[in-house]
């Protein structure tokens, strides 16, 4: 839960790195993340000398002796800027990279950790500053880190930008992850889709009795209520949870840093996130075990309108759907990628719906021929706006079995303003993601049950279904507007020759009025 006076500090801190001269939104939040985890370290050494005090059984030291001056406890209390400067950046960074050993979480992405602060004094103030956060407070840690990536939404970053988080929860609901699960993000970014699903499990597997609601005033003195959930049912599946459940790759170093701290404040010991262009070939020799057949449950937003050299793409996608295209080949990735009988929940552009390549109409088939294709959701084309306008679905599939029908549903509101402000809209009719759940809900009902209903029937409604057959004539077309029916009201008017007596009568009425004013001067 994120109040109004933590929420000062992080809009604070975040200030003082632009007022210094960092202005890039992902290095500001890099830079604050090298600091946490600094500060983390610390933690966790402390809480292990605890324990080895009150146990006697040894355990392995983060810091050596003459490595003490590096420890958190050590830093906030230099006073001099300089020195603290120097030690960062000469001792503490370095440091960084010798102590995160290879096959850690960090190895990966903190082997060319810099530091960006160029002033001293802006990095005391930086230093104290996340010293003053709650981050030994599990719940709170992990809603203020995803508070600080919600500055990536509001702030300009070429080519950079998150998936709102209302879609993510949106597509998490649907999907309904369960504590079993091995889950995957084939482009995880900022980690949005992994660290929500977290969230999600925490809610589903919570005690009712660990269920408790809290009030507290946001940063414009409203008091609100958020329910908070302790009693926790995911002990029995916790080094699962976090050693195995949570898998993410991309190929920037950055984003990697960004995800892996933004888990581990979620609280997931060691999310599995790692440095792998996934569409390369060189992704199924470094990962065997995660390149095929391997996930329950994919969720991604991948990059669109990339496209890749045929010499640098996995063989098996090519063979799966023979373009360049990032759109096309993600999708491919992705089905190999889940086991028989796993799930994925993807963000693609309209045109893998409708595209009319031979690559598209590939995919299209392979989705609806050889797997089960569920749901196609048609996003507005505001959602990622001010920085994309693209028109965007959600794909809803299983990796085999077979497709019967297609869920449509045409979403018209995100509950947020579809112009660049992006701003939050209240009130009845102000977002479809609630209807969507509940639909999605009663189709579910519908296909288990196994039997006909006329449910969706209606292809004159937000939600229908189109049979399989339907799609197969159309060239396994999936645009919703090929299949929606728009029933057209006729409208009546009034007769030329009548509107044309009406506007003579105004206008005689309108030069009358002026004659009499004209008369008054």
């Amino acid at each position: 839960m994120i109040t109004g006076p933590l929420k000062s500090k992080i809009d604070k801190l975040w200030e003082e790195f632009w007022t210094g001269g960092v202005t890039n939104p992902l290095t500001v939040i890099e830079q604050i993340t090298f600091l946490m985890y600094a500060r983390l370290l610390d933690m966790n050494e402390s809480t292990d000398e605890k324990r080895a005090l009150r146990t006697g059984k040894a355990f392995k030291h983060r810091f050596n002796d003459q490595q003490q001056k590096l420890r958190w406890q050590n830093l906030i209390h230099v006073e001099s800027a300089d020195e603290l400067f120097r030690t960062v950046r000469d001792e503490l960074f370095p440091f960084f990279r010798i102590s995160s050993g290879e096959g850690s979480l960090f190895a990966e992405f903190m082997k060319d950790a810099q530091l960006m602060v160029q002033k001293p004094s802006l990095l005391q103030k930086a230093v104290n500053m996340v010293n003053e956060l709650p981050l030994d407070q599990g719940d709170t840690k992990g809603d203020l880190y995803e508070y600080l990536l919600s500055k990536l939404t509001t702030a300009g970053i070429a080519g950079q930008f998150r998936t709102p988080r209302h879609i993510i929860r949106m597509m998490v609901d649907i999907m309904d992850p369960q504590a079993t699960d091995r889950i995957c993000d084939p482009a995880c970014g900022t980690g949005g889709f992994l660290g929500t699903t977290y969230e999600f499990l925490l809610e589903k597997y919570s005690s009712t009795e660990g269920r408790h609601v809290e009030s507290f005033e946001d940063e414009k003195g409203d008091t609100k209520q958020e329910t908070l959930y302790t009693g926790d049912l995911l002990a029995e599946h916790r080094t699962h949870v976090d050693e195995d459940m949570f898998h993410g790759f991309d190929f920037d170093a950055t984003m990697l840093r960004i995800a892996a701290m933004n888990l581990v404040m979620h609280g997931i010991a060691k999310p599995a996130i790692h440095y792998q262009d996934t569409l390369s070939q060189s992704f199924k020799d470094r990962f065997p075990r995660t390149s095929k057949d391997s996930f329950d449950l994919i969720l991604a937003n991948p990059p669109f309108k990339g496209s890749l050299d045929h010499d640098d793409v996995d063989p098996v996608l090519l063979r799966t759907v023979k373009t360049k295209k990032t759109e096309l080949l993600f999708v491919a990735l992705i089905i190999k990628m889940l086991k028989v009988g796993g799930r994925a929940a993807v963000i693609v552009p309209d045109g893998v719906l409708f595209g009319s390549s031979k690559a598209h109409q590939q995919l299209r088939s392979t989705l609806i021929e050889d797997n089960q294709l569920e749901a196609i959701i048609s996003l507005p084309s505001g959602v990622f706006k001010p920085y994309a306008g693209v028109s965007t679905a959600i794909m809803i599939f299983t990796k085999g079995g077979q497709t019967d029908n297609v869920w449509f549903y045409d979403v018209q509101a995100d509950g947020y303003s579809l112009d660049d402000k992006r701003t939050e809209l209240k009130g009845e009719g102000s977002s479809d993601l609630p209807d969507i759940i509940a639909k999605w809900k009663q189709l579910s009902e519908v296909r288990q049950s196994n039997t006909d209903s006329d449910l969706f029937q209606d292809r004159t409604k937000k939600a229908f279904l189109v049979h399989k057959q339907d799609i197969v004539d159309n060239k396994y077309d999936l645009s919703i507007n090929r299949y929606k029916e728009v029933v057209y009201a006729e409208e009546t008017f009034e007769p030329p020759r009548v509107i044309l007596k009406r506007l003579m009568a105004l206008e005689d009425e309108i030069q009358n009025e002026l004659k009499e004013l004209e008369a008054m001067l």
